[in-house]
């Protein structure tokens, strides 16, 4: 068979080259070009979406075709940064659009200790500036998360100064991650929230989160002070900076699965509470270092940070209390937050001893007068009980020296001898003599024991005494006393009430640890606050005036008296 020429061959392939070209401008058509949007103050852009789908039989793998959708997702971003600021009657808040966060929140009824006095700003600028800033998102992909937190959002309505109540929506996407927090401020201290963060047009689990510290950091030791917390089966869990995030490594952030009745973070006198509203709520706990405090100081312990959100895939709903640990507002908020005013087992009294304060200042606008007639009242009120405790104590001081015979007879037998018995019945024949209950000085100090207790987890932690001045050198009663004249005075009026009040010992030993007792008390209460430190001090004085009436009316017999009925016997 000949060969084809060169020029039959060049016939073929142009003939050949004609049917591929026909064929493929049929059977593929280029893509129509998208139309230009109208310009709007966001930049937007398309981007294809190509999703895919395989799937495997039981007797191994089934390949099948995949069809590609063309798909279009918006990119939505703001030009530039802008600030959203929200006022009521409480509360001034501000928010940037980048990140759509919570850059201030301020509380109209409570000042910082600056001077001059500024609004309290439950937000450490300093150390949210490096940490991130409340309301920033958590997720478990840190590139979308630092994305997403970075980014800037459109904000409705537009940047300025609103007056709750209000709503503002934050939305951003980059045609890949979207995301939209919708934020509702009312007229009291709770405001609600709504984020919704989709990934390729699907929901994925997100948290809120409070990072960068929280509350007044001129409390005393303020970082240390900070606590997340959360109620899990009706019961309250604590968790102080060291117990935070994961073991071994507390910036990585720990899970706690819910549903959660509330959560969130705290400090002495303020907090920012999650609450679930038609989601359940989980927590995320960890800390960061290397916070920078206003002084530009590193703070002396971690940053506590937290975040409330859905371990599952679907939006967020939830409501935000932030606000004043103040017991009757606490009480009011659905659910109830008033265990987070930390009475302890004192509880039962603690109340009532707070609502006897707040009824006091009612008529007496001082809080520091407040703390002086109720320390009178319960003073008076128990009374007969130390009554009761300092005779049993005369009487037994009254057969101290009989007792002490007794005692150095026996002394040179050990504990394990039974003739130590025959010594205890010596000692119990005298107090059945003179009608003696050995625990009878004992029990009415212990009856008192808790309402003490009570009245120090009240003095220590209201909010009332915040800021609540006295007089002269005591400007703040929740603060320890500056030049410490109260808990120096409460010592000396111990130690005077102890040399006034019968000693049941007969020991030396006992006896000098019992006349050192008020200046371990003294040293004891220098850090703690001027109001507890008042009621102590008005309580020492008002006991030694009732010391020196019971002393008056049964005195002491002298010691002549003591010897002369020792020889008789």
């Amino acid at each position: 068979m000949n060969e084809m020429s060169d020029q039959i061959r060049a016939v073929v392939f142009v003939v050949i080259a004609l049917v591929i070209l026909f064929a493929w401008g049929h059977f593929y058509k280029p893509p129509v070009a998208p139309q230009p949007q109208p310009a709007q103050t966001a930049v937007q852009e398309t981007t294809p979406q190509v999703p895919s789908n395989s799937s495997a039989g039981s007797g191994g793998i089934r390949q099948g075709t995949a069809a590609v959708a063309a798909a279009s997702a918006t990119r939505i971003q703001a030009a530039e940064e802008k600030s959203v600021v929200v006022e009521s009657p409480l509360y001034l808040v501000e928010l940037s659009n980048r990140g759509g966060v919570v850059r201030s929140w301020k509380l109209k009824k409570y000042s910082d200790d600056q001077k001059p006095a500024h609004l309290l700003d439950l937000v450490n600028n300093s150390a949210a500036q490096q940490l991130g800033w409340p309301f920033s998102l958590v997720l478990s992909d840190s590139q979308l998360e630092a994305k997403a937190n970075s980014a800037l959002y459109e904000v409705t309505p537009g940047p300025g100064n609103l007056t709750a109540p209000t709503e503002i929506t934050f939305h951003w996407s980059d045609g890949h991650l979207d995301v939209t927090k919708k934020l509702n401020f009312g007229l009291d201290y709770v405001m609600s929230a709504e984020v919704s963060v989709l990934l390729d047009g699907k929901a994925i689990p997100a948290g809120i989160a409070w990072r960068g510290g929280f509350g007044d950091r001129a409390v005393y030791k303020a970082a240390s002070l900070v606590t997340v917390y959360y109620k899990l089966n009706d019961k309250l869990n604590l968790l102080q900076y060291k117990k935070l995030g994961v073991s071994g490594n507390q910036s990585q952030p720990a899970l706690q699965n819910g549903p959660m009745e509330y959560l969130g973070i705290e400090d002495q006198f303020f907090t920012a509470a999650f609450l679930p509203d038609g989601a359940e709520l989980s927590l995320w706990h960890w800390t960061q270092d290397h916070g920078i405090v206003d002084d530009g100081k590193p703070a002396s312990e971690p940053i506590a940070e937290m975040a409330a959100g859905t371990a599952i895939a679907a939006p967020l709903a939830v409501r935000v209390f932030v606000g004043p640990k103040d017991l009757k507002i606490l009480e009011k908020t659905k659910p109830p937050l008033a265990e987070l005013i930390n009475f302890g087992w004192t509880g039962v009294i603690a109340k009532p001893l707070l609502w006897t304060l707040q009824t006091i200042h009612t008529k007496v606008p001082n809080y520091g007068w407040c703390i002086v007639l109720l320390t009178l009242v319960i003073n008076f009120a128990m009374f007969p009980l130390k009554m009761k405790s300092w005779r049993s104590m005369q009487k037994m001081q009254k057969v101290g020296p009989e007792i002490r015979q007794i005692q150095d007879r026996y002394k040179k037998y050990s504990m394990s001898d039974p003739r130590k018995k025959k010594m205890n019945e010596e000692v119990m024949a005298i107090y059945s003599r003179e009608g003696i209950n050995p625990m009878g000085s004992c029990l009415p100090m212990l009856f008192q024991m808790p309402i003490w207790w009570a009245l120090w987890r009240v003095l220590n932690g209201a909010i009332e005494l915040r800021h609540a001045p006295w007089m002269f050198w005591i400007h703040d009663l929740s603060a320890k006393d500056p030049y410490y004249i109260l808990p120096i005075g409460m010592a000396i009026m111990m130690y005077l009430m102890t040399k006034m009040t019968p000693q049941t010992t007969t020991d030396p030993a006992q006896q000098k640890m019992m006349a050192l007792m008020p200046l371990m008390f003294g040293f004891f209460f220098f850090s703690l606050s001027s109001g507890l430190n008042l009621y102590m001090f008005t309580s020492n004085l008002v006991g030694i005036g009732q010391q020196v009436y019971l002393n008056r009316t049964e005195p002491l017999p002298s010691k002549s008296k003591f010897k002369k009925k020792a020889l008789n016997e």
